[in-house]
């Protein structure tokens, strides 16, 4: 899509939408607060569709043009935005991008920034298992693609939980898990992430039976994204985070000690290793 031009300096056909969203809504003599309201959400979410902090979803474009009288003008420009990624996790993976700081837990499987392109391929093709060899590698090169965001030494921080079940499963054979392990273990080594592993020993704890992101932002309220098999949900609401804030604290709290926590990572990449050779 070629870059609009405007009279406002964007860049990027996203920063266009975002300053004809300010621009509009200026001109109908509304403040952020007050298109809220009229669009069945908060002034702060307002708020972060014009900084790009939040995604403009068709369905809230379509409630944008009703509220400014703008026709169709927003929807098409959601539209026009396709995201790479399924629907539900489209806005998840723009806040990705985003955060300063993001915070997972997995009690079944490797987080998508951690995971090797074999590992993206098992899980992918064992949710989908007669799905054309053409749209599995599509899926896998777009997760893959996600994992060059932990190209950069320090930004975003990234600390993850992992229960000891997420180890053990070998996803896709034990040698496409020995591999996972140990680009964990390296990912660890080099000082770019903290990893905690929840051992079976601990019993309940927090987020047990959930995969749950946490992400903060340099100059937005903290998010949370849970996800199911097949569907996500993006969680903004201040009392619902801080009640994933507790649980995820109580997680790391029954968690092993990330020096050990990367002890037994690489012992279990090593037993995966040893099972792949007989």
């Amino acid at each position: 899509m070629a870059k609009p031009k405007d009279r406002t300096g964007a860049q990027t056909p996203e920063e266009f939408a975002r300053e004809e969203l300010r621009r509009h809504r200026e001109a109908a003599g509304l403040t952020q607060e007050g298109l809220g309201e009229r669009i069945f959400t908060s002034g702060a979410y307002v708020g972060q569709l014009e900084c790009g902090t939040r995604r403009l979803r068709p369905e809230i474009a379509e409630l944008i043009d009703r509220a400014l009288g703008t026709g169709d003008y927003f929807t098409r420009l959601a539209k026009a935005f396709k995201s790479k990624h399924v629907e539900y996790f489209a806005e998840a993976a723009e806040l990705e991008r985003l955060a300063t700081a993001v915070f997972d837990y997995g009690s079944t499987l490797i987080p998508g920034l951690l995971q090797t392109a074999d590992y993206a391929r098992a899980v992918i093709r064992g949710g989908s298992p007669t799905a054309r060899a053409e749209h599995v590698d599509n899926l896998v090169a777009v997760r893959v693609e996600r994992t060059r965001l932990l190209g950069d030494p320090e930004t975003p921080e990234m600390w993850v939980v992992l229960h000891e079940a997420v180890l053990r499963t070998a996803v896709g054979g034990p040698a496409v898990m020995a591999a996972q392990l140990r680009h964990i273990s390296l990912s660890v080594r080099a000082h770019r992430i903290t990893v905690q592993v929840v051992p079976f020993s601990a019993g309940a704890h927090g987020v047990l039976d959930a995969s749950v992101r946490i992400m903060e932002f340099a100059d937005a309220p903290d998010v949370v994204y849970t996800e199911g098999p097949h569907a996500g949900q993006l969680l903004d609401c201040p009392a619902l985070v801080r009640r994933h804030w507790r649980s995820y604290d109580l997680a790391r709290a029954a968690a092993l000690s990330p020096e050990v926590s990367l002890t037994l990572i690489e012992s279990v990449a090593e037993e995966h290793a040893k099972c792949a050779q007989t």
